[in-house]
C-alpha cells in the first residue's frame, strides 16, 4: 500500500482513476469478526455518490464505501505469467472463437453477433472485441433485436482478469440489469508436456478421427445432438476427435476434441465413463490429441474449465496449465411490458 514519509497510509486514487487497476485497503465492517483491514485488487469500474465498485480478476464486484478507505493506489496490469505461453487476451479470444464457430454471424462494429440455434452459449452470444460503432444502449438494443428475431435470448460474452479484458463493460451491463449466468476460466500451457504425459491403460487404444461419429456422440454429455450442433463441433481450422472404445457395444470409455490453429491447440469435451475414471484415460486422450497437434506445428495449448470442477482443475494443473483470464456470459433482462411486468412473468 502507499505509505507517506511519516509512515501513514494514504489514499492516492480518485474518481479520475475509473477504468484503471487499483489496490485498496479498507476498514472491516463495523462489528464484524476477523481482520481489521481488507485488501482488494481489481479494476475500479465506478466511483459515484461515495461508493467505489471494484471488479476482481474472477469477475466478482466488490462494493466499498469511500469513508472506509485507509489506503489506495493505481497498480500496473497483472504481471506477465512466468510459465507457459505468452498471449494477450485479444489473441486468445479470437483463437477460442475460431475453435467453436456459430452457423450464423454478423458484425456490429467490432462486435461479432453469433448464433447456432441455441447450442451452447459460446456459439450464441456476442463477442465484443472493441467498439460496436454505436452508443452502448443502442448497441445492446440492436443485440436484443438480432437475437429476438432468431427466437434466442441475448447473451454477451465478456472477460476479466487480464490486460485488455472487459471489466468496464461488465459493470455497464450489470448497471443495465444484465445477469451474469456462467463463469469459467481459460487456462493455457505448453503443448509438449501434455503430449509426453503417460496415459495409463488407455494410451494405446485412442483412435483419432476427423468427424464425431455415433460412438463419440454416445459419450458426449450433450444428448440429442442436432445437425446444427454437429456443424459447431466440426468447426475450426483443423479439428480432431479422440475416442477410447468401451466394452462391447457400450459407449466409449473416453472421448475428447482438439482444434489446431497455428501455434495453438484447444482441448474440449474431454469426458470419461464414470466407471472408468482414475485410470488415466483423460490423460491418454489429451496426450494423443497433443501429439497430433505437435505434428501440425502447434506449441501452445488452451482449454476452458469451470470454477467448480475441482477434478478437472487438478488434472490440468498437473499438466502445467494455469489460469489466464475468466470469462462470463451476461443474459439480457426480460423485456418489460407497458404495465411494468416482464413478459416472462406475464406468461
Amino acid at each position: 500500500m502507499e505509505i507517506s514519509a511519516a509512515g501513514r497510509l494514504k489514499v492516492r486514487i480518485s474518481a479520475a482513476d475509473v477504468g484503471k487497476r487499483v489496490s485498496v485497503r479498507r476498514l472491516g465492517e463495523p462489528g464484524a469478526a476477523g481482520e481489521k483491514f481488507t485488501d482488494t485488487v481489481g479494476v475500479l469500474t465506478s466511483w459515484d455518490d461515495g461508493v467505489l465498485l471494484i471488479t476482481r480478476k474472477s469477475g466478482e464486484t466488490v462494493r466499498i464505501t469511500e469513508s472506509s478507505l485507509v489506503a489506495g493506489k493505481v497498480v500496473p496490469p497483472a504481471p506477465a505469467r512466468r510459465r507457459g505461453p505468452a498471449a494477450t487476451y485479444a489473441e486468445l479470444a479470437r483463437v477460442a472463437a475460431r475453435a467453436w464457430r456459430p452457423v450464423e454471424s454478423e458484425r456490429l462494429g467490432d462486435w461479432e453477433l453469433r448464433a447456432a440455434a441455441g447450442f451452447t452459449r459460446r456459439a450464441n452470444s456476442v463477442l465484443p472485441l472493441g467498439d460496436p460503432g454505436l452508443p452502448l444502449d443502442e448497441a445492446l438494443a440492436a443485440v436484443r433485436r438480432w437475437y429476438g428475431e432468431r427466437g434466442l435470448p441475448a447473451y454477451v460474452q465478456t472477460a476479466t482478469g487480464a490486460e485488455g479484458t472487459q471489466e468496464m463493460l461488465c459493470a455497464e451491463l450489470e448497471r443495465r440489469g444484465w445477469v451474469r449466468e456462467v463463469t469459467a476460466e481459460l487456462w493455457t500451457g505448453a503443448l509438449a508436456p501434455v503430449a509426453d504425459r503417460a496415459g495409463g491403460s488407455g494410451e494405446d487404444a485412442v483412435v483419432l478421427s476427423r468427424t464425431a461419429d455415433e460412438a463419440w456422440l454416445a459419450r458426449y454429455q450433450r444428448k440429442g445432438v442436432s445437425e446444427v450442433a454437429l456443424k459447431v463441433l466440426g468447426s475450426g481450422p483443423s479439428v480432431w476427435f479422440a475416442t477410447v472404445p468401451g466394452a462391447g457395444a457400450d459407449a466409449p470409455a473416453a472421448i475428447g476434441r482438439c482444434v489446431v490453429d497455428g501455434r495453438w491447440a484447444s482441448f474440449a469435451a474431454v469426458e470419461v465413463d464414470p466407471a472408468r475414471r482414475r485410470q488415466g484415460l483423460a490423460s491418454a486422450v489429451m496426450a494423443a490429441l497433443a501429439r497430433q497437434a505437435l505434428a501440425e506445428g502447434a506449441s501452445a495449448a488452451w482449454l476452458q474449465v469451470e470454477t467448480h470442477n475441482a477434478g478437472a482443475r487438478a488434472l490440468y494443473a498437473g499438466m502445467g496449465f494455469t489460469a489466464h483470464h475468466a470469462h462470463h456470459h451476461y443474459r439480457a433482462p426480460d423485456p418489460v411490458t407497458e404495465s411494468g411486468t416482464s413478459r416472462t412473468a406475464a406468461r
